[in-house]
């Protein structure tokens, strides 16, 4: 196989910005969040579902293949978000420990860091949770419900995040008894006009693939089930009823109100006006509250992410010494 020369600019760019590249569409990377436990800070927001940050694999088997081109999305968007992927696609089998083992040289040079805690480094060293959510769009790799089982046998959660434009691969992961741990499905806008203006789709029926995702999702039975919103000011944060209608089809547990945060190559697109702040946030999620049946549990002020739950669901406050009260 000739590869070109913007390839190779993509991976180089990609490796600065603190990726590892393991087979041919695989990749690791720490979070900030990892970094942020190890010298003694807070966890991340997803803490709320029982993930502790340090032991957290941010990963992704399908790096930068997404069927999509977000204006919001902090990630680089290059060739591979226009093509599919025509080679052999690694096996699970291939990648975990790979990813694993990258994991463990990104995180060397905090052993001999005076401020972190030698306990909490060997921790990070062995990851419990898995969350397939770095780059890209997971739903591509064909081998997905493979990889949330061999996490699973390995003792491992998982934590899916999907646009929700492949409910086939979702169905797949009912059929092949492979639910993941936590199922996210992100939610742009309520509507189509609103999610082609954010998402701005490389497929042209997304938005009908996207609902028919919402409509599976109540069909899984062992996950936690989370609706994120990622709300851009002046761009989708209106229309709440129609919010309303499509959480009705998917009735998660959980539906998370989050700010769009205007880091990496999103500021390109978006000015730094278009990130709400917390205040508007718990004025949205409030609205919404009073719209569906849905409790206001608890908010994270740093990520600027407030939760609604279902009190009717089996994994309402299944974690609830992680959530702080709501005032």
């Amino acid at each position: 196989m000739v590869v070109s020369r913007t390839y190779v600019d993509e991976v180089d760019k990609l490796k600065k910005s603190g990726y590892r590249l393991v087979g041919a569409h695989s990749a690791v990377k720490i979070c900030h969040w990892t970094k942020n436990v190890l010298r003694g800070g807070k966890h991340c927001y997803k803490n709320w579902y029982g993930v502790e940050s340090h032991r957290c694999l941010q990963m992704t088997p399908s790096v930068q293949y997404c069927n999509m081109m977000c204006i919001f999305c902090w990630r680089f968007h290059t060739i591979n978000r226009v093509t599919i992927y025509e080679g052999e696609w690694n096996r699970p089998e291939e990648i975990l420990d790979g990813l694993i083992k990258e994991q463990r040289q990104l995180l060397s040079g905090f052993k001999g860091n005076p401020v972190v805690d030698r306990k909490l480094f060997l921790e990070a060293l062995e990851p419990k949770n898995m969350a397939i959510s770095l780059d890209g769009e997971p739903t591509l790799y064909p081998y997905l419900p493979d990889l949330i089982k061999l996490a699973h046998n390995r003792g491992m959660t998982t934590f899916l995040v999907t646009n929700g434009t492949n409910p086939t691969r979702i169905q797949e992961l009912i059929d092949e008894d492979a639910q993941p741990t936590n199922l996210y499905i992100s939610l742009y806008g309520p509507d189509i006009e609103t999610h082609v203006k954010m998402c701005r789709p490389l497929i042209n029926d997304s938005w009908v693939r996207l609902n028919e995702s919402l409509r599976l999702m109540p069909s899984l039975d062992k996950s936690r089930k989370v609706i994120r919103l990622t709300l851009v000011k002046g761009y989708n944060m209106m229309n709440i009823e129609k919010y309303a209608e499509l959480i009705k089809l998917a009735k998660p547990d959980y539906i998370e109100c989050k700010a769009y945060m205007h880091v990496g190559e999103s500021q390109k697109r978006l000015p730094r006006e278009a990130m709400p702040s917390m205040k508007e946030i718990i004025e949205f999620a409030q609205k919404l509250s009073s719209t569906i049946n849905y409790k206001i549990v608890t908010h994270d002020n740093a990520s600027r992410v407030s939760l609604l739950a279902d009190e009717s669901s089996p994994y309402y406050l299944l974690d609830s010494n992680r959530l702080s009260s709501v005032t």
